[in-house]
């Protein structure tokens, strides 16, 4: 059913956990490929074992390149681009196919709803503490605590797990490689969706992940994705988020424009930044 998109960068005890519970815990049976940057810590070795479609990089690429690389190798129509640090709970990927199908359209950008450890004030996400690590996960607590964790659908879908039709990730070309290694590709690549006349910008609830945050970023060099956001497109990252997609928001329906006069003012805001940068 899905086409699942993992680029990962020698984490190889994440990414077992990872690729074990999309086997174990999905109702459909998935195109799993992963793209191994490096993978000198046994990685290379591992997905040829389990005879998983790969591609290798001998140096890190990042995000948005080893999607992109991924993409090719899709034979289902929707594509999944999930991190390599997540592990995918019970009924995931049913309850985002319950919602493609009640959308009768091919222009969405979906995501599951993240359960992370820390609580950082991201509205989007259920902070719950199942394990910082590996070492600390706690699987059965997380499973048996399932259904105690509940979030509404919620507005600005553009974090992974994210899902989108095939024909649509081609059509605004995926991942923009100028944003790699990544910082703020998902943004770009919500942006490109708008761009393309998506409208419908949704979380699913529902449908859980847990996620051990920050297991690749904090490893590598940065991008300035927030000025190359600014610089691209001529808007904040914020006013994207807050005024187009309604991030975190409870979801209310197909995302508009919003209100011309508070447009202008955040556009001039932006032009001035953009001369001054």
């Amino acid at each position: 059913m899905f086409s699942i998109l993992i680029p990962t960068w020698n984490n190889l005890a994440y990414l077992k956990l990872c690729v074990y519970s999309i086997r174990k815990n999905s109702i459909q049976k998935h195109q799993i490929l992963i793209h191994v940057n490096e993978g000198d810590d046994g990685t290379l070795a591992w997905v040829k074992q389990e005879q998983l479609v790969f591609n290798h990089s001998g140096e890190n690429i990042g995000i948005c390149k080893a999607v992109n690389l991924l993409a090719i190798h899709a034979v289902n129509d929707y594509i999944v681009y999930m991190n390599d640090d997540m592990y995918v709970c019970p009924g995931w990927d049913k309850y985002i196919l319950e919602e493609i199908k009640s959308l009768n359209t091919k222009s969405f950008l979906l995501s599951a709803t993240m359960i992370e450890p820390r609580d950082t004030g991201n509205k989007c996400v259920l902070a719950k503490d199942y394990g910082q690590n590996i070492e600390t996960f706690q699987e059965e607590k997380l499973l048996s605590e399932l259904n105690q964790d509940i979030h509404e659908d919620w507005s600005g879908s553009a974090w992974p797990p994210t899902i989108v039709h095939k024909e649509y990730w081609h059509l605004v070309g995926g991942y923009s490689i100028e944003f790699s290694p990544g910082m703020s590709s998902d943004d770009d690549f919500a942006k490109k969706m708008w761009e393309a006349g998506c409208r419908i910008f949704k979380g699913i609830g529902k449908s859980k992940v847990y996620h051990f945050q920050a297991k690749s970023t904090g490893r590598i060099v940065k991008n300035d994705g927030r000025k190359q956001f600014l610089m691209k497109w001529g808007m904040n990252q914020s006013t994207f988020n807050r005024h187009f997609l309604k991030r975190g928001l409870p979801y209310q329906g197909m995302a508009e424009m919003p209100d011309a006069v508070l447009l202008k003012k955040e556009l001039f805001r932006a032009w001035l930044k953009r001369k001054f940068y």
